[in-house]
């Protein structure tokens, strides 16, 4: 679904993603972990054209995709959610919906299936996005994005900012997006949360992947453990 091959992006000078090479498959969930700074928000950027690379290509499906503008990205069925949610604030809950699937035919079935999965939308409907809960945003701000029907899902820190029960409920839903037959690629500080909902995983490290396996070796592996998880990690999730 996602191919890269030696990316590098940046901004003037400086470049953030160096030389980077991974993939997704179609019907993953792949976990991109690592620090502040990693350069995990400027590789979303990159792969969308929001931020243009310097070098490298980028296929989604089997189109090359390296210099489309971002407008363009839609055509290729990848949907990107960016960090904090970025909703129409003073519109409303169906409103933000319906702007997720203006190029959809099917939006009103799409939207209909929404409000179906997420429920507390239904109940918020006419309620304005920027008087929801963190959670709730998140919600919305996931299922505008489904309206639209997208093959590649890109996720930028989900569980930002969200009280930890929430994170947990937003997890399992973006889990419950392989049933959709939805591909993720979901970038994540919280690594615990990621790794264990995703297939596969990758760690960034300034601008580098410098480790990449299933989750589970990832979420037994003593770097990553001491890089990213923390003590009692067990505790908490388990």
């Amino acid at each position: 679904m996602l191919r890269v091959r030696n990316l590098r992006a940046g901004y003037g000078s400086l470049d953030v993603i160096k030389g980077v090479s991974f993939h997704v498959a179609a019907g993953e969930i792949v976990a991109l972990i690592g620090a502040n700074g990693a350069g995990k928000t400027s590789l979303l950027r990159a792969l969308v054209g929001l931020l243009p690379p310097a070098g490298g290509r980028v296929w989604i499906g089997h189109r090359d995709t390296t210099a489309l503008p971002p407008w363009q990205a839609i055509s290729t069925g990848t949907v990107l959610i960016p960090e904090g949610r970025q909703l129409f604030a003073d519109m409303s809950v169906m409103d933000n919906l319906i702007l997720g699937g203006f190029h959809n035919p099917d939006r009103d079935l799409q939207i209909a299936e929404m409000l179906e999965r997420f429920p507390r939308l239904r109940e918020r409907s006419r309620q304005l996005a920027g008087t929801l809960s963190g959670g709730e945003q998140q919600m919305l701000a996931l299922a505008r994005g489904l309206v639209s029907r997208p093959s590649l899902l890109l996720l930028d820190e989900p569980s930002l900012g969200l009280a930890p029960l929430i994170v947990q409920e937003v997890f399992e839903t973006i889990r419950g997006l392989k049933d959709l037959g939805v591909t993720v690629l979901m970038v994540e500080q919280n690594a615990i949360g990621a790794l264990r909902i995703a297939d596969r995983g990758y760690v960034l490290e300034t601008g580098e992947i410098t480790l990449e396996g299933d989750s589970a070796d990832l979420l037994a592996n003593p770097e990553v453990k001491r890089a990213y998880l923390g003590k009692g990690y067990r505790e908490v999730w388990e």
